[in-house]
């Protein structure tokens, strides 16, 4: 069986889906290999290193979509490529299926399996497959230092001949994945750290990296399945906004990462609040993609407001190519694993990985309304 990767298309998408390793470890398999030229230029990787790890060099991305049964990609293809698969094939990327009907609708008419890697189950066994999690240890990490950089301020504390230079407060809301790695990449940086989240399951994780947990007079039971955050009711809401409103004022550089699967995100930072920061204050919004935390983040841009830099960086985890392709990369490989059977490829859709994954199969739409 063909296994195909082409180069990603999106303007700015830096990363790949499959690295040499993942190469070697496929063909190992019993797989064949095929990777478009320059693939891997965006994350440093040459042609070279996918050759010698016995991948079949293929000039143009047509070529791949046309000749591969399972075809892996980082982000959701295009219509064009949508129509350059093969009929009946299979593909596994992410495919932000809330916001995708026409994509889908346009695979099942495609007869393409597809599988969306935003549903990979939170489950012990899923854990190494879990790209969410390994892309947003990635976005944790570089946000902190993208606030570092816009700050007019150093985050540890020096003591100079000049002078003593208190360390910088920095805020994370939402202490998933990405807010923990936040977090001890702020606390490695000499700042002093404090973290909100709506699940009070998550203090000890945040306390374990040397923050402060900021908890609420009354925590809800906020914690859905595979251990998200659930939507709130509207008190709680307002409970939440006002925890927020009492620690935010003070704050040097603020992080959200606050998400709910299949929903907008929630805003949790208000006009009034950013009304309050210092001027010089920083909010780096890492929400943005579901629609922002706060409530000035614009996709994409760095906005002023009343002297508060309010930047939404979009795709940021691909600024981190390598190690965020490296990552990614080792989902897809376990999960190809997993769904190799007798030596063979097949996609199990009553296998409690597999399944949920699944949003298109024979011509139907398994996701949302749709299914």
């Amino acid at each position: 069986m063909k296994i195909g990767v082409p180069t990603e298309s999106l303007p700015g998408e830096r990363r790949v889906a499959l690295v040499p390793d993942g190469v070697g470890r496929l063909r190992k398999a019993g797989y064949e290999v095929l990777v478009q030229r320059g693939a891997g230029a965006g994350a440093h990787i040459p042609d070279e290193g996918y050759a010698e790890a016995g991948a079949t060099p293929v000039p143009e991305a047509a070529g791949v979509l046309r000749e591969a049964e399972v075809v892996l990609k980082v982000q959701r293809p295009t219509a064009a490529e949508v129509s350059a698969l093969r009929r009946g094939a299979h593909l596994i990327s992410f495919l932000q299926p809330a916001q995708s009907g026409d994509l889908l609708a346009t695979l099942a008419e495609r007869g393409v399996t597809a599988f969306a890697m935003e549903l990979v189950p939170r489950t012990t066994k899923a854990q190494s497959m879990d790209a969410l999690s390994s892309q947003a240890t990635i976005a944790g990490y570089k946000a902190v230092l993208l606030g570092a950089e816009t700050l007019g301020k150093v985050f540890p504390m020096l003591t100079t001949a000049a002078g003593t230079l208190v360390p910088a407060k920095v805020f994370i809301i939402g202490a998933g994945v990405a807010g923990l790695q936040a977090i001890a990449t702020a606390r490695r940086l000499g700042a002093v750290v404090s973290a909100f989240d709506v699940r009070a399951a998550v203090r000890e994780q945040v306390q374990s990296l040397g923050a402060n947990f900021v908890a609420m007079p009354v925590t809800p039971e906020a914690e859905g399945a595979g251990g998200y955050a659930k939507e709130l009711d509207a008190a709680q809401q307002q409970r939440v906004l006002e925890t927020i409103a009492g620690h935010i004022a003070d704050m040097d550089v603020v992080i959200t990462t606050a998400q709910i699967p299949g929903k907008p995100a929630p805003r949790l930072i208000t006009e009034a609040m950013v009304a309050r920061m210092r001027p010089g204050s920083v909010i780096v919004d890492l929400a943005v993609e579901t629609g922002g935390n706060c409530v000035h983040t614009r996709p994409g841009e760095t906005v002023e407001v009343d002297g508060v830099a309010v930047l939404g960086p979009d795709n940021l985890v691909a600024t981190v190519p390598l190690h965020a392709s490296q990552m990614y990369s080792k989902n897809l490989t376990t999960l190809i694993d997993h769904m190799t059977q007798d030596g063979a490829f097949r996609a199990d859709l009553e296998d409690a990985i597999v399944g949920p994954m699944c949003v298109v199969h024979a011509g139907a739409i398994r996701f949302g309304r749709a299914a």
